[in-house]
């Protein structure tokens, strides 16, 4: 008998909640290029520095290089699920440190930990899809990751578009990436370990 993606509302539903993570990295890196606009109006020495604009940028980068090589490791420490529960809380923080920055450097850190979510996240979500997948669509489920960073880059955009004329513009734009991540959080409370690490650990 087939199996088709739709076949199981469960796995699907489990599938789009992990995939969040993937929404997370991808709105992360498009929503900084209409933010950085408005974050040289608030903060002068952001906009003499380019240095400081690009440190902004790529602090999240640099974040995500730590996040992912660190994620590998809690994936097996403690399992898929405790590491994407722990990638949303550190995601969560940097989305509200970076909405309440009241200079340019506290906002490097809060990029710094947004980075670190995602990161992790992004090593996690497709084991986590892949090990909770019957083998026959296993890797149509997992492509829904990068489906997903797409759409969070799309997100970004129509986000940028909607608090253009909003006060505190860029606060708004960096600040709800934080929701995403409370979505998946509660939603992961409720979705099992990974079948596989279970098995690994002898559980």
């Amino acid at each position: 008998r087939s199996i088709s993606i739709f076949t199981n509302s469960y796995v699907l539903g489990l599938t789009l909640a992990a995939g969040i993570g993937g929404l997370l990295f991808g709105y992360d890196t498009g929503v900084i290029s209409g933010a950085l606009l408005y974050i040289k109006d608030d903060f002068e020495e952001v906009n003499r520095s380019s240095f400081l604009q690009e440190t902004i940028v790529s602090t999240a980068i640099v974040g995500a290089i730590v996040g992912a090589a660190v994620g590998g490791w809690l994936n097996d420490a403690v399992g898929r699920k405790k590491t994407t529960l722990s990638a949303d809380a550190v995601f969560f923080l940097g989305s509200v440190i970076m909405a309440t920055a009241p200079n340019p450097y506290i906002l490097i850190i809060g990029r710094l930990s947004i980075g670190l979510g995602v990161g992790v996240a992004s090593v996690t979500a497709p084991v986590y899809i892949a090990e909770a997948s019957p083998h026959e669509i296993r890797g149509a489920l997992v492509s829904t990751n990068v489906l997903m960073i797409t759409g969070g880059q799309f997100l970004s955009y129509l986000v940028n578009l909607a608090f253009t004329e909003i006060p505190g513009t860029w606060r708004w734009m960096l600040g709800v990436s934080g929701l995403p991540a409370v979505i998946q959080f509660s939603l992961m409370i409720f979705l099992p370990e990974s079948p596989r690490w279970l098995y690994l650990k002898v559980r």
